[in-house]
């Protein structure tokens, strides 16, 4: 017998970010398997609008997707959403995403990923809803040595903004859900990748500079780890975690933080070099020292996602960039 509840289709899904990245993969997935799914998002123009309009345009072709536009930064437009949509499960992956933008863009994060979610947080607690899933970010775990980064580690040290709005999250809904019983997960995402992904992630502007032979900027010498992680794997364990809510702990809270990553780092170069090949181009390289707010390796413990769902990724990075690097060329009409 599994450990933990399968999705059940009849529930009714609020996924904030729905025009974004991992909301655009998750609400398809949800779409897919017959659930009723509410997208809310702002498609601001941090990346490129029309991106966000084509992943909206795939979902909208479902009888059972609704695409509400607002901010989460709007008090009164959150209070209507939750008013207008009554969800039982709300996944908020709605946020400003990037650590070096917020060095020079402060504000925006402050706005989107603290006002935001304290938004709703409060809609939560005034609609009570099944379960809150959260996006927060192995950028929490800082330039920790200590690997893999485990969810019991300490976090207190956030070396961009970005990463301390993800710690605070995890901190206010914490309280949340010791306050007023919401039962929450925070999601520690380790460098999601894949089709239709962010055009400010690197992976997605090697390509572009490969496409335009231009050189790409590689950081601290290509001298770093990340633990890329294929978004269907993000997905799928989202899908185990939403009809499973956390049990009461000793306390009595409600809360718990899963790591989801691939667990197995791979090399910047080793990376650019599999890219190259997906993509059939040799990239010109211009090598430079490491960037104010990144950290020199990322490396999940899964282990408590594993213990908990049976389920850890597992998508190797030659076969998550051949399907982005298909996706690419057939997009761009390279």
């Amino acid at each position: 017998m599994a450990k933990y509840k399968e999705f059940d289709n009849s529930k009714k899904v609020l996924v904030t970010g729905g025009a974004g990245f991992i909301g655009f993969h998750l609400s398809k997935r949800l779409l897919e398997l017959g659930a009723e799914v509410v997208g809310f998002d702002n498609c601001n123009d941090y990346y490129d609008v029309s991106l966000k309009e084509s992943r909206l345009a795939i979902l909208q072709e479902y009888p059972k997707y609704e695409f509400i536009k607002g901010d989460l930064a709007d008090e009164s437009a959150i209070k209507a959403l939750f008013d207008k949509s009554k969800p039982d499960i709300v996944v908020n992956l709605g946020a400003q995403a990037g650590v070096r933008y917020s060095i020079d863009h402060p504000r925006s994060y402050i706005d989107s990923n603290v006002i935001g979610f304290f938004n709703i947080l409060e809609a939560c607690r005034h609609n009570p809803v099944e379960h809150l899933l959260f996006a927060s970010s192995s950028s929490v775990y800082g330039n920790q040595e200590k690997t893999p980064f485990s969810t019991t580690d300490n976090v207190d040290h956030p070396i961009s903004l970005y990463a301390a709005t993800k710690k605070s999250n995890e901190l206010m809904a914490y309280t949340y859900s010791h306050l007023y019983n919401i039962p929450a997960t925070g999601l520690r995402f380790f460098t999601v990748y894949g089709p239709y992904g962010r055009p400010d992630m690197a992976y997605f502007k090697f390509a572009n500079l490969i496409r335009e032979g231009k050189p790409i900027k590689i950081y601290n010498n290509g001298d770093m780890l990340r633990d890329f992680t294929y978004v269907d794997d993000i997905v799928t364990g989202i899908e185990h975690m939403l009809c499973n809510p956390p049990k009461a702990n000793k306390d009595g809270d409600r809360y718990k933080v899963y790591n989801i990553g691939n667990n197995s780092p791979v090399k910047l170069l080793d990376f650019i070099e599999t890219l190259e090949k997906a993509l059939g181009k040799t990239a010109e390289k211009e090598y430079l020292p490491m960037q104010p707010g990144d950290v020199y390796q990322t490396y999940a413990d899964v282990s408590e996602l594993e213990k908990d769902f049976d389920f850890r990724p597992c998508t190797a990075i030659a076969e998550g960039l051949g399907n982005f690097a298909r996706w690419y060329r057939e997009y761009y009409g390279v």
